[in-house]
């Protein structure tokens, strides 16, 4: 509190970067600071290929425990790396890349947390709305960060009841001004999801056909993600969170 550039100037140490920054704090314009200003970073490699990297590529980067589908799955650093690196190839093929918004319509399941990833190792901004959200909410988030791209799944499991995300998703686009271009949709066992020709990719068959890609370096100020709030006083507002600060806080 006292001394904040020297305090997060230590801890920026603790981050791996592509170009360390020389300013730590850019407070020219208050209220809007904006923290290591001239650094590049990237927060899947901060997140992921660093740790395997270090040798700790055989750990546990994710326990997927699910109470409703009785599911346990733990996934390793370097599994979680090579779903990630496939994934982020299968995103840039169908023309997502740096600065562009990729909303994820997801129930909380580990391809969730893949798609997160991915688009951050591409630069891309990630924009997570809660699965199963009902469509005018949705497309009041589609509207606002008019996504080039929608992650969704073919449905979730919400207590002892099996709710289907498609439907609620072409609705949401049908009211939404904004036009996506594509979305990729992850079919789960128990539904299946009815794909739009032209528009919407099945999830398995991309990942099968794609190939893994490095992380793009971006700079520090570049968004990383958008979180709505919940608009029950008003239309939802899109908080924007930068790569490098995210990462510094975030890790220390």
């Amino acid at each position: 509190i006292e001394e904040p550039v020297a305090f997060w100037k230590e801890a920026a140490e603790d981050i791996d970067w592509y170009k360390k920054c020389d300013r730590i704090l850019d407070d020219s314009r208050p209220p809007f600071y904006r923290w290591f200003p001239d650094g590049e970073i990237n927060t899947c490699f901060n997140a992921l290929d660093r740790h395997v990297r270090d040798g700790r590529g055989d750990q546990n980067a994710l326990i997927y425990d699910s109470p409703v589908t009785g599911t346990v799955t733990s996934i390793t650093y370097r599994q979680m790396l090579d779903k990630v690196a496939v994934f982020a190839g299968a995103l840039r093929g169908i023309g997502v890349g740096r600065g562009d918004t990729v909303i994820i319509y997801m129930p909380m399941i580990p391809e969730a947390v893949v798609a997160m990833l991915a688009c951050a190792r591409l630069g891309a901004i990630h924009s997570v709305v809660f699965g199963g959200f009902a469509a005018n909410e949705l497309s009041l988030r589609i509207d606002h960060a008019k996504p080039k791209v929608i992650v969704s799944a073919s449905g979730a499991v919400e207590g002892k009841k099996t709710l289907a995300y498609k439907p609620l998703l072409d609705k949401a686009m049908e009211l939404a001004g904004h036009k996506v271009e594509k979305c990729v949709i992850y079919q789960r066992p128990f539904v299946t999801a009815e794909l739009t020709a032209g528009r919407d990719l099945d999830w398995q068959t991309l990942v099968a056909e794609a190939a893994a890609v490095d992380c793009v370096p971006v700079a520090a100020t570049d968004p990383l993600y958008i979180l709505y709030t919940s608009g029950t006083t008003g239309m939802p507002k899109g908080v924007i969170r930068d790569n490098g600060g995210h990462a510094v806080a975030l890790h220390w």
